[in-house]
């Protein structure tokens, strides 16, 4: 086993968690990972133009306030041939019917279904934008679980290829070993089945790190090149387990849109009761008329009417949406109790899952160390025939096996922070800091909310 030199720098080297010190020029960071899954990914984009279009609601309630206009015109060409009674002149002839008219039609009372259906609207746009920001957590947990996975799988193959080339050239030595007679053919068949083993390992290593690769590119939006290690979170984190359930359970996006969607079936209640009350319209209408006969050259009417209708009974379908809406209530309520009790256990789960991963990474750390001191003793016995061959190819395989349980344990700790902090509802740019302009939802609602008509949209389409 003379010469045999364990890796001790290059796996190590690629360790996924930044304790200190600054990151590397020319790196790329998780934060810019990130802010690049903010800006680009398409699921986000198309939920954003989601909430756009939950925007226009609020001006179709409103519109309920506005009056109804509508232009009539009509012309035609007419022949009359009349002949009244015995001696009586004949009429005949032909004209050229035209008319023009102008109807508006304003709703003053219709059992607040307007006021309501408004309302419902704007609880529907909260609740878009609560659903946007439950998706921008899910993205941006996904661009921190797969830039460290990535960090992960390449440290892995890291190790598993350094072990293959230290275990050629433990086959090697084996060999010249055998060939003076100090060790025995089991000796080198053992070195041989280790090495075709470590090989296997370092394919698969390869596999996984492909397929992580491509989700990299999927949800983050680009090819991975030189990534600096990442760090976790816990700055932004509550400091107890107390504080953490409670914020959970008052700023979790999905707590939230619950909350706004209890709002909304809450409105659809009073707009179905508003369909038994009084409807109280005005309509005023203007006709110009020219030519309607030969003896009507010309008239122009204009009117102004008021009018009230009261249902009595339309066959009981508004009886029944009343209920149907009050069941959809109840059903929204106990959605949230659920929300609450799920987004509770997460944030249970992940703080214990955080609190696991700081002990696994010292613990990992620990198992390195001593795997490393192992190893050196029992090469140094194996050179003074106190240990096989067979037993320093098991010292060396629980190092191997130790590095990879500390990239892992690296890995899980730092995703577990990210974890906590969507758990909490507090994964967005505006907490991580992320150099980025964050979208603004209510820019556009601001832009269609008052609009009285036109077709094209804030963006130019």
């Amino acid at each position: 086993m003379h010469g045999v030199k364990l890796f001790t720098g290059a796996a190590v080297s690629v360790l996924l968690l930044a304790l200190a010190g600054p990151t590397p020029a020319l790196a790329d960071t998780i934060e810019a990972a990130l802010v690049r899954a903010y800006q680009n990914n398409p699921q986000l984009n198309a939920q954003r133009a989601q909430v756009r279009s939950t925007d226009e609601n609020v001006p179709q309630a409103l519109s309920g306030y506005r009056p109804k206009v509508a232009l009539t015109a009509s012309g035609g060409y007419q022949y009359t041939d009349l002949q009244s009674g015995v001696g009586s002149n004949a009429i005949h002839g032909s004209v050229l019917p035209r008319s023009v008219g102008v109807t508006a039609t304003q709703t003053l009372y219709n059992g607040n279904q307007t006021a309501n259906r408004t309302r419902a609207a704007e609880s529907q746009v909260s609740g878009a934008r609560e659903a946007l920001r439950s998706l921008d957590q899910t993205v941006l947990l996904q661009a921190a679980t797969t830039y460290m996975d990535y960090l992960r799988d390449a440290a892995t193959l890291e190790v598993q290829r350094s072990n293959v080339r230290v275990l050629e050239q433990t086959l090697k030595q084996t060999r010249d070993r055998f060939n003076v007679g100090e060790v025995t053919r089991t000796d080198v068949a053992q070195s041989e089945a280790q090495l075709a083993a470590g090989k296997t390992q370092a394919l698969t290593a390869e596999a996984n790190l492909t397929t992580t690769r491509a989700n990299f590119r999927r949800i983050i939006g680009n090819e991975p090149t030189n990534l600096a290690p990442g760090s976790p979170v816990d700055r932004f984190l509550p400091s107890t387990l107390a504080s953490a359930v409670e914020l959970g359970l008052i700023e979790h996006p999905n707590v939230t849109a619950a909350m706004y969607g209890i709002d909304v079936n809450f409105l659809q209640v009073k707009v179905a009761e508003g369909a038994l009350l009084p409807t109280v319209t005005v309509q005023a209408a203007a006709t110009q008329s020219n030519e309607q006969s030969l003896i009507q050259l010309r008239s122009f009417n204009a009117s102004a009417i008021a009018q009230v209708s009261v249902p009595i009974y339309q066959g009981g379908s508004e009886y029944s949406l009343i209920r149907q809406s009050k069941e959809n209530l109840a059903q929204q309520r106990l959605n949230l109790e659920t929300t609450r009790d799920q987004t509770r256990a997460n944030v249970v789960q992940f703080w214990g899952t955080l609190q696991a991963g700081k002990a696994q990474v010292q613990s990992a750390q620990a198992q390195v160390t001593a795997s490393e001191i192992a190893l050196n003793g029992v090469r140094e016995e194996a050179k003074a025939g106190q240990r096989t061959t067979l037993d320093v190819l098991n010292a060396q395989q629980a190092l191997v096996n130790a590095r990879v349980a500390l990239v892992t344990a690296q890995h899980d700790r730092v995703v577990a922070s990210y974890n906590v902090l969507a758990a909490v509802g507090r994964l967005a740019p505006q907490v991580l800091g992320l150099s980025t302009t964050v979208y603004d939802a209510s820019v556009h609602y601001h832009q269609v909310r008052d609009s009285w008509g036109g077709v094209r949209t804030p963006d130019g389409r």
